[in-house]
């Protein structure tokens, strides 16, 4: 060990120390000699962060954030062993990371950082950018129509493969919130639970045609039309998620009643001609610029006085309405690594933008909590078949989508990130010919 490896070393010490002081987190650092040190009074060592190198902390000090985080990780110079990111997340109090800043000493800490700032050693891995959609961080963030790439984008996140997704994912392959009637609830349950949901919530009935914009897997289509006898067409990107959906549908016998298509929905030619269009956490694909056409697109396409489901996961939103969802470090990080192309609307956007376009409000409800359970069991069964995860897409991805989902479930916990349910009628003049109450919307029914 040389003279300045063991300043690094004891330097290190000291910043874990005084960091560990005001973070009091039950979990510890693992430094790249071996040394084990807690990040808190009385800190557990079975979920420990690894640090690969002193270069790691130099990258931290100089350029502070998540999107060298993500870069970090996705080299595999800093990780987390003995546990999931979320686990390794639920170990530390948010309240006090958030605060973490300006509650330690800021010269004590510049102080022993000097000899990572001056030395010589470096990373020695560069991040693999095959993790990311693209290395210069063009990801079409504010983009509109035309010159995004949506197409690639939803390619980069749902053509990782099919294999991958089934590793988290419930049987019916469904890719959005979930619907907890208890918290213990199973996965499968919850899912099921929600496409019945959506098709309540559409007033389904047999003979009705249905929209299925950004279908995935079919499993809603699969569940509308094997439930509720209607007519589905289904629209996607994903090739993977077509030729899925497509096996699905021939295996379950219902190809008289759903038919799937590789397009974008903006492209179909089919005005007034559904019934109910269901769009299930794809908007959030489509990016602010885009919001108007999507809305005008379901007007469109909907008879009058159809109905239009909308679910998707918002921001809080700011106190300046001219900000209201303002591009953050975090979201280019998503955008970069997980989402390319996606942007985050708030929900009064969501309503303003309905019922200046063409519909009526009916029903909006909150299902942040919902999500937090989805995410917190996606990041339970993936890391549970990690080694599995790691064949099929690489470490890097494996463990960034484990960083997405801790993030996720952290956001959905602490309200940072919402999501909801919006149900709006195509505008028509006198009555909405629908119930007065919500009743029916949940008196549990059998379902066949």
């Amino acid at each position: 060990m040389t003279p300045e490896t063991d300043k690094r070393i004891l330097a290190a010490r000291q910043i874990i120390a005084h960091v560990a002081e005001h973070l009091q987190a039950d979990l510890s650092i693992r430094l790249w000699n071996g040394e084990v040190l807690p990040l808190g009074p009385n800190a557990r060592d079975d979920i420990q962060i690894t640090i690969s190198g002193p270069g790691v902390v130099r990258r931290l000090l100089l350029k502070p954030g998540i999107m060298t985080l993500f870069e970090l990780c996705a080299a595999g110079d800093l990780g987390v062993v003995g546990g999931s990111p979320l686990e390794a997340a639920d170990r530390w109090d948010h309240g006090k990371a958030i605060h973490l800043p300006k509650r330690v000493d800021k010269i004590y800490l510049a102080k022993q950082a000097l000899p990572f700032l001056f030395g010589s050693d470096k990373v020695a891995r560069a991040y693999d950018d095959t993790a990311a959609y693209d290395a210069r961080g063009e990801v079409g963030i504010g983009a509109g129509y035309k010159s995004r790439k949506d197409k690639d984008f939803i390619s980069f996140h749902y053509d990782v493969g099919n294999d991958f997704y089934a590793l988290f994912l419930d049987p019916e392959m469904v890719y959005s919130s979930a619907y907890y009637t208890s918290p213990d609830a199973a996965l499968e349950d919850a899912q099921t639970e929600k496409l019945d949901r959506i098709c309540r919530k559409l007033r389904l009935k047999p003979g009705q045609k249905l929209l299925d914009v950004g279908c995935g897997w079919g499993g809603l289509s699969c569940w509308a039309a094997k439930h509720y006898g209607v007519t589905v067409h289904g629209v996607t990107l994903s090739e993977e998620q077509l030729k899925f959906a497509r096996e699905k549908i021939e295996r379950e016998g219902l190809s008289d009643r759903i038919t799937l298509e590789l397009k974008d929905y903006r492209d179909l030619r089919m005005d007034g001609h559904f019934d109910a269009i269901s769009q299930v956490e794809m908007f959030e694909h489509v990016g602010f610029a885009n919001h108007d056409r999507h809305f005008l697109e379901m007007k469109r396409l909907l008879k009058s006085g159809g109905l239009y489901f909308h679910q998707a996961s918002v921001r809080r939103g700011t106190a300046d309405h001219n900000q209201i969802a303002p591009t953050t470090q975090s979201t280019k990080t998503i955008a970069r690594f997980i989402f390319p192309g996606g942007e985050l609307d708030t929900i009064g956007m969501t309503v303003t933008n309905m019922g200046r376009l063409g519909f009526e409000v009916l029903d909006v409800e909150d299902m942040r909590e919902h999500f937090q359970l989805t995410t917190r069991e996606w990041s339970r069964r993936l890391y549970d078949r990690l080694p599995e995860a790691v064949a099929q897409v690489g470490p890097e991805r494996a463990q960034l989508w484990l960083i997405f989902f801790a993030l996720c479930a952290k956001a959905f916990e602490r309200g940072a990130a919402l999501v909801y349910q919006t149900v709006g009628q195509k505008r028509r003049p006198g009555p909405s010919g629908l119930p007065l109450d919500r009743k029916s919307l949940y008196v549990d029914r059998p379902v066949p």
